[in-house]
This record gives structure tokens, C-alpha cells and sequence, in this order.
């Protein structure tokens, strides 16, 4: 009750107000800046249109297209959950500090890391974005490390002086692991009717403090992903997954999506992977006590250990924000109260309604992107199952525009890591929903998993491996119906 006191305290306007009231207003506010009632189309009107098209969430789609329309609760959470949202959004919101902290719970920042919040790298919930000049810190986009082998429940192997992500920033007294920078190559390209385009190929440079990076050092750049809709992602059922899923390509169409298959720490065995560009992580809570510990240096009682390598001997001697234990190692920074109320969050950030998906050339554009195939791995509408503890989420038909699998995505794409099953080529099927909203949210059009399209058009031609015949479809389509498929990505 005190995280939420201080929270409401944060919302000035709501200054003078009893805290009932004040509460009642937060969620008032969500509830109202979440639009009228869901859009809805009168298939009678146009049998063409399915009805409920635009409601990519199901019944948890918001109708809002502002720059803070992927910061909502789901529309049909309970009081409860909303309660729940509003606390989770508050520690994905905070500043952690460096230990020890007046403020008991605040503490436990790195010692090394890469951001101080959430929020920093997930702007408003949306994507992160790659540096855009040479001397610009990493902030939405980290790299990756490990060397070949696996770990002892089948993940990739820490690099041994740096660990298993780089950390160019650390608290007073610890160095960082070193400096990192990225520069492009331009890679022209013509489209069939003659347009020429011109791709750029990232290009990473990392500087490290402890010694020589591991000759056989493996590394993945990786955006930060958008945040909305993951929970609706976690209730698919692993039996629809798997009737997605083509292996073996039986049916010969080029395509051959497969299941991650990842360890689940809470469960103790290998489960299906859903989150992260490669599935490498089961849950949200998986993901977020990952991010947690990777990405801000605060352990939780899913990974308990800081990044501190051997060779990083002042990383190591640095306080703990945990609370010390008699005679035994510190109880983790993160709290399971805190950890649950962040995971909560995650799990119930609302989907935006598309906008404009009657216009004729937006269905066009929708027909364009089923002529290329771009939706045998961008699978436009799933049911979720049943989700033990998310009524809101259960049974929902969703439009997420991905399958969750794994894709052969060619040589370009490559980062040549694997992750758990997938290999050096593979990525998982980003979802599209919100994807039309990023310049307005996140203030920027970079997509893929390290940022390097600028586009819509770019992202598309950048796909290759299974993908390389819809890529082709694109690049050989007449102009008017490349621009259709892109007003309609803008719809989503």
C-alpha cells in the first residue's frame, strides 16, 4: 500500500483528492483515455469486412491513437486488476538506485547495466530504437554474448569475462564492461518496376574492459519489443502452437515454423518459448526477472546472481540491495510482491484498435499481404485458451499477426547465435498488432530486431530464408499495391 501511496503522490493532479477517490480517478482515466465502446462493423453492411476486424486484442482492445495508446490496462479487467496494473506500472516506471539507498526497496541498481528503468528502454511501452549517430549511448538496443556450447539446461554459454549480455554502463566505483557503437552500410537494392531502395546493414563495434572478447565470442543485437498484448500471447495454448507449427514442411510450402523449446525456471523443464526475438524465455515473468537482472542488475528469486564474471573483481565486491541474511548471501534486490505486480503489468498492457480497416485500399492492402504469404508465419487471428488467474485473457479471439515459431529468416538476418533450439538464422514471428502506431508512441519507424529497417518497406525486403518468395512478392508487386500493403501495416 505504500509503493501505491507514493505512486498516486507521483500524479499531481490528483493532489487534495482522498485516496479512494484518487484511485477511482486513476482508473477512470485509463477507462476513459481507453476511447468509446469498441468499434464495430455491421457485417450486414459489408459482408467483405469480418466483424470485429479492428479489435486485435478481442474484448481487451482500447480504442486510442495517441502517443500514449500502448500505455492502457486491458478494457475488461476487473477493479482488481486494474489495481494490479496500476502498481506494476509503477515499478516499471522507477528510477533504481545505486545500493545502499535510503530508500529500502529502491536499491540494487548494476553494479554494471544498461538502463536504470523499464520504461527507459520500452518509451511509453512501445519499441526501442538502435542508436542513430555513432556516439550515441546504447539505451533500446543491447547486445547479446555468448561462446559455442550450451548451459546445463540447454542455453547459450556465457562469455567468460563479460557474461551473457554487454554492460556499458555501471554505478561509482565499478567500470563498465566497455563501450559499444554501431555504423551502417548502405545496400542498394532495385524494386521490379524499376524504383530503387536502398537498405542499411548494422555494423557493431564493441570495446570491452576486462581483457580480449573470447575469439569464438558469439553476439545478438536486440531491440527492446513493444509491450502491449503479451499476455494474450501467453494464454495461446501450447496445443495450438503446435498445430501451427510445420517442421518438416509437409505440406510444401516453403514454410517450416517450429516451437523453442526453453527452460522454464518455475516449472523446472524445457516448455515452449513465447517471448523475446528467439521464444528464449516461457512467461513474462521469465522475461521480466531476465530483463530485471540483465538489463538493471536487480536480482530476483528467478535469477538471483549479478552479472560479475570472475574478471570483474569491483562488480563483485559491490553492495547488494537485497537484504542481508544471517550468515548467508543477501535475499534478492527485487521482491516477489514487486516481481509479480511488474509481471502483472506486462501481462495486461491493452492492444489499440486498428484505425481506418474499412478503407478500400487498406483492404487491398490486406488482401496484397495474404497474396504474398505473409500470413502463413504472420497468422492473422488465433483463440487464446484458458489462463489460470487472467479471466480477461481467456477465450479471446485475437489478431496478433504472428505464429510465435521459428523461421529460417536467411543469411542477412543472421546473428549466427543459437538460443536454446533456435539456431544462428532463426527468429520467432514478430507480432503486427500496434506496429502502425510506433512513429507515433515511440517516436520512430526502426523495426526488426536491431532497428536496422527504416520501414515498413525496408523490414519487408530485409527477409529472407522461408521468407525470401513473400519478400519476393513484395519486391515484384506494381507500386500501388506495395503502397496498399503498407497503408495497411499503418492500420495495425
Amino acid at each position: 500500500m505504500a509503493e501505491m501511496m507514493r505512486f498516486l503522490d507521483r500524479r499531481r493532479p490528483l493532489v487534495g483528492l482522498g485516496v479512494l477517490s484518487a484511485i477511482s480517478l486513476v482508473w477512470a482515466c485509463s477507462s476513459s483515455s481507453g476511447g468509446d465502446p469498441p468499434p464495430t462493423v455491421d457485417a450486414g453492411t459489408d459482408a467483405g469486412i469480418e466483424p470485429g476486424a479492428e479489435l486485435l486484442g478481442g474484448e481487451t482492445t482500447i480504442v486510442d491513437s495517441t502517443s500514449n495508446a500502448f500505455t492502457f490496462a486491458a478494457r475488461n479487467l476487473d477493479d482488481d486488476a486494474r489495481g494490479a496494473f496500476a502498481l506494476g506500472d509503477h515499478f516499471f516506471n522507477r528510477n533504481w538506485v545505486t545500493a545502499p539507498a535510503s530508500a529500502s526497496g529502491n536499491d540494487g541498481l548494476g553494479p554494471t547495466f544498461n538502463a536504470t528503468s523499464c520504461s527507459a528502454c520500452h518509451f511509453k511501452d512501445g519499441p526501442g530504437r538502435p542508436p542513430t549517430s555513432n556516439d550515441e549511448k546504447f539505451l533500446g538496443l543491447l547486445i547479446r554474448l555468448s561462446i559455442p556450447g550450451q548451459d546445463a539446461h540447454g542455453g547459450p554459454l556465457d562469455e567468460p569475462n563479460y557474461g551473457g549480455q554487454f554492460n556499458h554502463q555501471a554505478i561509482l566505483n565499478v567500470p563498465s564492461e566497455g563501450t559499444s557503437s554501431v555504423s551502417y552500410v548502405e545496400v542498394p537494392g532495385t524494386y521490379a518496376d524499376g524504383e530503387a531502395y536502398s537498405l542499411r546493414r548494422p555494423e557493431y563495434k564493441l570495446e570491452g574492459a576486462f581483457g580480449p572478447f573470447a575469439s569464438s565470442m558469439m553476439t545478438s543485437p536486440r531491440v527492446a519489443p513493444a509491450m502491449i498484448g503479451l499476455g494474450l500471447l501467453q494464454a495461446i495454448s501450447e496445443e495450438t502452437l503446435s498445430a501451427l507449427a510445420d517442421e518438416n514442411d509437409r505440406d510444401g510450402d516453403g514454410i517450416s515454423g517450429r516451437p523453442n523449446h526453453v527452460w522454464n525456471i518455475r516449472a523446472q523443464k524445457a516448455t515452449v518459448g513465447r517471448f523475446g526475438w528467439k521464444a528464449n524465455q516461457p512467461t513474462i515473468e521469465q522475461q521480466s526477472a531476465g530483463a530485471f537482472q540483465g538489463d538493471i542488475g536487480i536480482t530476483s528469486e528467478l535469477d538471483p546472481n549479478e552479472n560479475c564474471p570472475a574478471a570483474q573483481t569491483a562488480c563483485k565486491a559491490a553492495p547488494s540491495g537485497g537484504t542481508p541474511t544471517d550468515g548467508g548471501p543477501h535475499e534478492p534486490e527485487l521482491s516477489n510482491q514487486k516481481l509479480d505486480a511488474v509481471t502483472r503489468y506486462g501481462m495486461t498492457v491493452a492492444v489499440p484498435a486498428r484505425r481506418n480497416w474499412t478503407d478500400p485500399v487498406v483492404r487491398e492492402g490486406e488482401q496484397a499481404l495474404a497474396q504474398a504469404k505473409c500470413t502463413s508465419c504472420h497468422v492473422a487471428k488465433v483463440r487464446t485458451g484458458v489462463l489460470d488467474g487472467y479471466p480477461a485473457l481467456s477465450n479471446q479471439t485475437i489478431r496478433p499477426f504472428t505464429d510465435l515459431l521459428l523461421h529460417d529468416m536467411g543469411p542477412e538476418l543472421a546473428d549466427g547465435r543459437p538460443d536454446f533450439e533456435a539456431t544462428g538464422t532463426e527468429w520467432r514471428t514478430s507480432p503486427l498488432w500496434g506496429i502502425g502506431l510506433t512513429q507515433v508512441v515511440s517516436r520512430h519507424s526502426f523495426f526488426l530486431h536491431d532497428g536496422r529497417a527504416r520501414g515498413f518497406a525496408e523490414a519487408i525486403l530485409w527477409h529472407g530464408g522461408e521468407a525470401a518468395a513473400s519478400r519476393e512478392a513484395f519486391r515484384t508487386m506494381p507500386k500501388v499495391q506495395r503502397e496498399a500493403l503498407i497503408k495497411f501495416l499503418e492500420s495495425l
